[in-house]
Formats: structure tokens, C-alpha cells, sequence
């Protein structure tokens, strides 16, 4: 797939809007955009709540909040503690003896619920050499999964959900951490980012680093305090992941200028900030509270700033000074402008982002406005390759595929793809670059999937017409004689969900 030439013409300014901003085209939306593509993307940011995805909404009934979330993979863990213990007590007593086992008993949980919870099953007990099935954690995992794509297919030019899925790999979690976190990273993503897609970065960054989600999956809940009552009495000390991956990832950036000092500093400072257990000692069982007996005592310098003890409110103060640092703006400036413009973004571009994250106090809206009205934005080529879950979301709007009510196929596609839901391979997030998603073997996948696409479509009109309507001008003579040319409607179809000008934004 050939990156166009630095003497290119700019890009068709529809596209630009439909593929470098949002979530790809579906038939009728060129023309709902009466020649305005700016003012079609800036007119989506001016919709209240346009991120949110409710629970009052019949659609989603079935997502719950972290907690009530995290309370059932509470309960459906212990449960299997208990199938566990009772099978190699009964394997045991079968050894030796013909009599009779009792069941397992089940000590009940405290739990407070907050909405209330499906009927689950339980899991299935397992055989030998097979893990049991976490039905529980499974079922909370693809009822966020398809909520997360339908938001995507009904969004009009999707701009705040390309957002949604900015943020939610800057702040990643991932499922492969425990059960704990499968079960709660669409919760996460639903209170810890889309609140505040669009409000300060300094308010997404606070929900973000003391929700359950990321608590458990950075380990924050096994830091304590050497000095605090409980390290004292447990002789257990720091762990310095949540603190790491702040300062390098989700805020200032490497080579900014912090020292080893400050992380462990850092990390002193967020000791006391976890989850509560199932017996509800700290509090409501999976909500986040904050543990005095694990907090280090005293005052604490982070980035040559001297913060007094205070509790939760020490971690509180050096986050909001944190997340109002010149290195933070120059590092989100420089990822916001890596993914909507180019891999190699003009410095000029990053540092008008810096300035205006600055200057409006890290308001997330007026920086999607700025990309928006950038001269770059809108005359750089379209080089960059659609990300897995750009692609997928892209083909099922494209060719009218709704999400229906399984996730499982979208999800299929995005694991062979290399980008698993809410799945990176590290916190540093799935990568932005062009050439992670170029490979030949990626291609071959894509093309797959074009294909079973093309065949799901019940009645496929004229491929031609459908590449007006979805590309435009910007079709290349090249992809016009390919679609012009196919042998049938599913494959004209199918090479239009591959052409380059379908691929790139």
C-alpha cells in the first residue's frame, strides 16, 4: 500500500472528515455534510453527553457499574474456590472411602447492590487439564464489547468516539490482568473516560487513576506504606507501577525530566489508594476507597514540590499539579497530533496543541477543536493505516452491518487483527504507528474479513454507486476499474472495504 507522495494533492476534505477524524462514511453521510466538514465535526462536539453511554438506555441493560461489576466477579471467584476445594476433598474422601460428601458450603458475601444483577450461571466445574469458565466475568465483558460497538456504528461521523478510543489506550488497562479487570474495563472506560472526553484532562486523569480498574491492574492495591501501620505490621512495602506509568505514559512522558526519586516518591504519596475486598472491611466491596493504615505518613517532595501529609488528598494535589505541567501538555499535544494528523506530526502542530492544552487548563474539547481547525489536519495526506478496531467499526458501518445482538464476531476479527478489546500488550497501549498495522499477513486478514463482510450483506447495490458514496472523488482510476471490474456484487464490495483510499485515514 503505496504512502502518497509529499507533491500529492490535498486530500479530499470529506474524507479527511469521515477517515482521519471519525469512524468511516456509511451510505448518505457525504451528503449530510452540505459541503461543511468542519463544521460537521464541530457540530458533533457541541452535543451534550455525546460520549455517554447510559444505563437508562433499554440498548444497554445489561452493563452494570464497576462496582456491582466487580462484586459478582467477587462472588462468581469465590464460588470457584469453593467448586475447587470441594472436588479435591471429594477426589480425596473417594480414595479412601465410599461415603457420602456434602455440597460445598457457601458463606454468603456482603454486598451492596447498585443495580441490580442478571441471573448468572455458574460456572462449570472443571475437568481435568481445563480451566473452568469465568461465565460471570465473560458475559459482563461482551455486554460491554457490544455496547462499545454500537455506540460506534451509530455515531454519526464517530469523531468523539475516535476520541473514546484515544483515551481509553492513552489510560489502558487489560483484560489479561485477572478477572477482576475483564470484568470492569468496559465500566472503566464508561466512568473514568467518556465523562470527560471532553471535559479537563486534569478530571479524567483523577477518575482514571483511583478507579478499580486501574487500581487492580497496576497493582496500586498491593502498595503499602514501609512506614504506615500496615507495612509496620505486614512488613510489606511499595509498588511502584501505578506510580511508573503515570509519570512516563499518562502524564509528563520519558525524557522529561523526573529521576528515579520521584517515582518512589510518587509512589509513597498513592500508597493507601486501593480497592475494597469482598468482606467489606475498607468499605463497599469493589469500590475504590482509600486505606489510611497502608498511606505513608509525612510530607513527601515529587518533581522538586514538597506536599504535606494529608491523606487521599496528598495523591489528589500532586496529580492536578501534574496534570497542569508543561511536559504533560507537550506529551498529550504530541500523541493527539501523532493520531489524527500523522506519524511524524509537524512540530508546529504539536506546539499549538501544547498551547492551547495550556492555556484552557487541559480542556479536551477546545483540543479537538484545535485539530479540527489546523491547516495540517486537512492538507497532510492520508498515510496512516485504520487501526483494528477503526477498520472493523468502519466496514460494519460502511456496509450496514449492524453489531445485532453477539459481539463475538467483531471481537473475532479484532483478535485476529492483533488488537483484542481492551486487550494491549503493555500499559504503554496498543502502538499509533502506521507500519504495527501494514504488515503482509495483516493485509491477508483484512482482506478475510472484507470478504466475510461482503457476504453477510443481504442486498448489496451497485459497488460503483456505494464508492461515490463512501469515497468520492479521492477513488483513485485504480480502485474505480477494480470495484468496475469484479466478477460479482460481494466482491466488488469486498474490494472496496479494501481499497486504499477505505484503509488510510
Amino acid at each position: 500500500m503505496a504512502i502518497p507522495a509529499s507533491n500529492s494533492p490535498p486530500p479530499d476534505p470529506v474524507l479527511v472528515a469521515f477517515n482521519r477524524f471519525g469512524l468511516g462514511a456509511r451510505l448518505g453521510d457525504r451528503d449530510s455534510m452540505a459541503g461543511d466538514p468542519r463544521g460537521y465535526l464541530k457540530a458533533e462536539l457541541r452535543q451534550p453527553d455525546i460520549a455517554m453511554i447510559s444505563l437508562d438506555d433499554p440498548a444497554y441493560a445489561g452493563l452494570l457499574g464497576s462496582t456491582p461489576a466487580i462484586q459478582a466477579s467477587m462472588a462468581a471467584n469465590y464460588q470457584r474456590k469453593l467448586d475447587r476445594e470441594h472436588m479435591t476433598a471429594t477426589a480425596s474422601q473417594s480414595a479412601t472411602t465410599n461415603a457420602p460428601v456434602s455440597p460445598a458450603p457457601v458463606p454468603p458475601v456482603q454486598v451492596t447492590p447498585v443495580q441490580p444483577m442478571p441471573a448468572q450461571p455458574m460456572p462449570t466445574p472443571a475437568l481435568p487439564g481445563k480451566p473452568a469458565v469465568p461465565a460471570v466475568e465473560a458475559k459482563l465483558f461482551r455486554a460491554e464489547a457490544q455496547a462499545r460497538f454500537d455506540k460506534a456504528v451509530r455515531a454519526k461521523a464517530g469523531f468523539v468516539e475516535r476520541l473514546v478510543c484515544f483515551w481509553s489506550n492513552h489510560f489502558c488497562v487489560s483484560v489479561a490482568k485477572d478477572n477482576i479487570v475483564r470484568a470492569s474495563a468496559g465500566a472503566f472506560e464508561r466512568e473514568a473516560i467518556r465523562p470527560f472526553v471532553l471535559g479537563r484532562f486534569a478530571d479524567m486523569l483523577l477518575a482514571v487513576e483511583r478507579h478499580p480498574a486501574m487500581l487492580f491492574y497496576l497493582d496500586n492495591q498491593q502498595s503499602i506504606g514501609p512506614e504506615s501501620r500496615a507495612g509496620k505490621n505486614r512488613q510489606r512495602g511499595l509498588n511502584e507501577n501505578l506510580a511508573r506509568e503515570i509519570l512516563e505514559l499518562h502524564t509528563l512522558g520519558v525524557g522529561s525530566g523526573y529521576t528515579q526519586a520521584d517515582v518512589t516518591s510518587f509512589a509513597r504519596i498513592l500508597t493507601g489508594w486501593t480497592v475494597a475486598g469482598r468482606e467489606g472491611r475498607l468499605g463497599e466491596p469493589g469500590s475504590s476507597v482509600f486505606n489510611a493504615n497502608a498511606h505513608e505518613p509525612g510530607a513527601a517532595v515529587l518533581l522538586g514540590k514538597t506536599y504535606p501529609a494529608g491523606g487521599m488528598g496528598q495523591a489528589e494535589a500532586a496529580l492536578n499539579d501534574i496534570a497542569r505541567h508543561p511536559a504533560t501538555a507537550q506529551h498529550i499535544a504530541a500523541k493527539l497530533a501523532r493520531h489524527f494528523i500523522s506519524d511524524d506530526p509537524p512540530p508546529a502542530a504539536v506546539a499549538r496543541l501544547a498551547r492551547v492544552f495550556t492555556k484552557t487548563d487541559g480542556n479536551l474539547r477546545a483540543l479537538a477543536l484545535a485539530l479540527v481547525d489546523m491547516p495540517e489536519a486537512w492538507s497532510t495526506p492520508l498515510a496512516k493505516m485504520r487501526s483494528p478496531f477503526d477498520y472493523v467499526a468502519a466496514i460494519r458501518r460502511a456496509a450496514g452491518l449492524s453489531p445485532a445482538s453477539d459481539p463475538g464476531q467483531s471481537l473475532s476479527w479484532l483478535n485476529a487483527l492483533g488488537e483484542p478489546l481492551w486487550q494491549p500488550p503493555g500499559p504503554n497501549g496498543f502502538s499509533d504507528q502506521a507500519d504495527s498495522w501494514a504488515s503482509a499477513e495483516g493485509m491477508k486478514i483484512r482482506l478475510d474479513i472484507a470478504w466475510q463482510a461482503a457476504r453477510q450483506v443481504k442486498d448489496i447495490g451497485n459497488p460503483n454507486d456505494m464508492l461515490d458514496a463512501l469515497i468520492g472523488p479521492a477513488a483513485s482510476p485504480e480502485t474505480r476499474q477494480a470495484v468496475a471490474r469484479a466478477e460479482s456484487k460481494q466482491q466488488g464490495l469486498a474490494l472496496l472495504l479494501m481499497a486504499p483510499e477505505f484503509q488510510r485515514r
